[in-house]
C-alpha cells in the first residue's frame, strides 16, 4: 500500500508550477526573435495553448498518453475524464506523491510540446489553423509518442530506450514537427532578408525563464525531492552553462563578436540536449553533453539552415530537433547506474547497446512525428487553409489575427 509523502508533494508542485512558468517563457524568447508587428501573434499562440491543451488533457490526453496499454502504442479512453485519476498514489508511475499531481506535472509537458512547434512557422500562419493543428496534433502525435516512450508497456519504454525528461517525447517530437511546417507553409515574404529580432531583452527574459523552470523539467522528473532530483538539477544547469560558453566562443571565433543572441541560444541548446541525459549523467558528463550541444547547434541553426534555404523561422527543428536527437544519442554514451541504478550504462560504461536502443528510439519518433505532422498540416490546409494572404503577412498577424498592437505610437 502506498502514501502521499508530503516532502515529494510539495517538490512535484513547485516543479509542476516551473514548467508551467516555461510556456510564458517561451512566449517571451520567441516574441522577442519575431518582428514587432508579429509580437503579439506569437505570445497568444503559445499562451492559448496552456488552455486548449489542458482541457484536452483532461479530457482525454492523458488517458492516450498514460492510460492502461494497448499493444505498446497507446493508452486508451479508461482514464477519459480524469476516471479513476484520484488523490491516491499509482505506484506505476509515482508511488509517493498524488496521482493527479503526476497527471498535472505531465500536463504542463503536453502543452510546451506544441508550443515549441510554433516557431517553425511564425509569423505566416492563420490562428484558426495552428489551433487547429494544434490540437490534432497533440492527440494523433504527442499523446501516442508519450506513451511509447513513458507509459506503462509503451513499445519503447519496453525496449529500454532511455528519456528522462523529454528529449524523444518533446523535443524531437516537436523539432520534427516544426521541421514539416516549415517546409509545408513555405518561407515567409522576403526570406532570408527578414528584419532581425525586435526586442532582444524580451528574448533574454524568455531565455531565463526557460533556464529556470527547465529545473522543475528536469530535476522535477525524478518524481521525488531525493538524490536524484539534486543530480539531474545540476546536470541540467551545467549543460546549459557549457553550451551558452560554447555557442559565444563560436560567435566570437567566427565573427569576432560575441553575441547575447548566441550566448542565450546557446543556453537553450544545452538545456535541450542534456533533456534526456540528466537523470542518468554525471556533472561531467553533462559539460560534454552541452558543449557539444552549443557547437552542433551552432552548425545547425548558422550554416545549415543557410545552406538548405528552408524557413525554419526560430529554428524550432535546429534547436529541438537537432538538439533533441543529440541529446538522446549521447545519454546512450554517457549514462552511468551509478547515478540512476533504474537507468542504463551507456557506451562510455561499458554498455554500448544502449546506443543502438537510443538509435531506434531516436528513429522511430523523427519518423513518426515528420510524416504525421506533414499529414495533419496538408489536412488543416484543405480545411481552411494554413498560410495568411500575402497582405495580412506584409501588414503583420498581430493586427490581421487580433487587432491588436504590441506597440502604440502616442503623439
Amino acid at each position: 500500500m502506498t502514501s502521499v509523502n508530503t516532502g515529494d508533494t510539495s517538490w512535484m508542485i513547485i516543479s509542476t508550477a516551473l514548467v508551467m512558468l516555461m510556456t510564458p517563457g517561451l512566449a517571451f524568447f520567441y516574441g522577442g526573435l519575431v518582428r514587432r508587428k508579429n509580437v503579439l501573434s506569437i505570445m497568444m499562440q503559445c499562451l492559448l495553448l496552456v488552455g486548449v491543451i489542458s482541457i484536452q488533457w483532461v479530457l482525454f490526453g492523458y488517458s492516450l498518453a498514460f492510460g492502461p496499454d494497448h499493444g505498446g502504442l497507446i493508452g486508451g479512453l479508461s482514464w477519459a475524464g480524469l476516471n479513476g485519476v484520484g488523490l491516491a498514489p499509482n505506484p506505476d508511475y509515482a508511488a509517493t506523491i498524488p496521482h493527479q499531481l503526476f497527471m498535472v506535472f505531465q500536463m504542463m509537458f503536453a502543452i510546451i510540446t506544441p508550443a515549441l512547434i510554433v516557431g517553425a512557422f511564425a509569423e505566416r500562419m492563420k490562428f484558426g489553423a495552428f489551433l487547429i493543428f494544434s490540437v490534432l496534433w497533440a492527440t494523433i502525435v504527442y499523446d501516442p509518442v508519450a506513451h511509447w516512450v513513458w507509459g506503462v508497456g509503451g513499445i519503447l519504454r519496453q525496449l529500454g530506450a532511455l528519456d528522462f525528461a523529454g528529449g524523444t517525447v518533446v523535443h524531437i517530437n516537436a523539432g520534427m514537427a516544426g521541421l514539416a511546417a516549415a517546409l509545408v507553409i513555405g518561407r515567409r515574404k522576403g526570406y532570408p532578408d527578414t528584419s532581425p529580432p525586435h526586442n532582444l531583452p524580451f528574448a533574454i527574459l524568455g531565455a531565463a525563464l526557460l533556464w529556470f523552470g527547465w529545473f522543475g523539467f528536469n530535476a522535477g522528473s525524478a518524481l521525488s525531492s531525493g538524490g536524484l532530483a539534486v543530480s539531474a538539477f545540476l546536470a541540467t544547469h551545467m549543460a546549459a552553462a557549457a553550451a551558452a560558453v560554447a555557442w559565444a566562443a563560436l560567435d566570437w571565433l567566427t565573427s569576432k563578436r560575441p553575441t547575447a543572441l548566441g550566448l542565450i541560444s546557446g543556453a537553450v541548446a544545452g538545456l535541450v540536449a542534456v533533456t534526456p541525459a540528466s537523470g542518468y549523467v554525471t556533472p561531467l558528463g553533462a559539460m560534454g553533453i552541452g558543449a557539444l550541444a552549443g557547437l552542433v547547434c551552432y552548425v545547425s541553426v548558422v550554416l545549415v539552415k543557410n545552406r538548405l534555404g528552408y524557413d525554419d523561422s526560430l529554428d524550432a527543428f535546429g534547436m529541438h530537433g537537432v538538439g533533441g536527437m543529440l541529446g538522446a544519442l549521447l545519454t546512450g554514451l554517457w549514462a552511468t547506474k551509478v547515478i540512476n541504478p533504474a537507468g542504463a550504462d551507456g557506451a562510455f560504461h561499458g554498455d554500448i547497446k544502449q546506443l543502438l536502443l537510443q538509435f531506434i528510439a531516436v528513429v522511430a519518433v523523427a519518423a513518426y512525428s515528420f510524416v504525421l505532422s506533414w499529414g495533419l498540416l496538408k489536412l488543416v490546409d484543405k480545411l481552411v487553409g494554413l498560410r495568411v494572404s500575402e497582405q495580412n503577412e506584409n501588414i503583420g498577424l498581430d493586427l490581421t489575427q487580433h487587432s491588436e498592437s504590441a506597440y502604440t505610437l502616442v503623439g
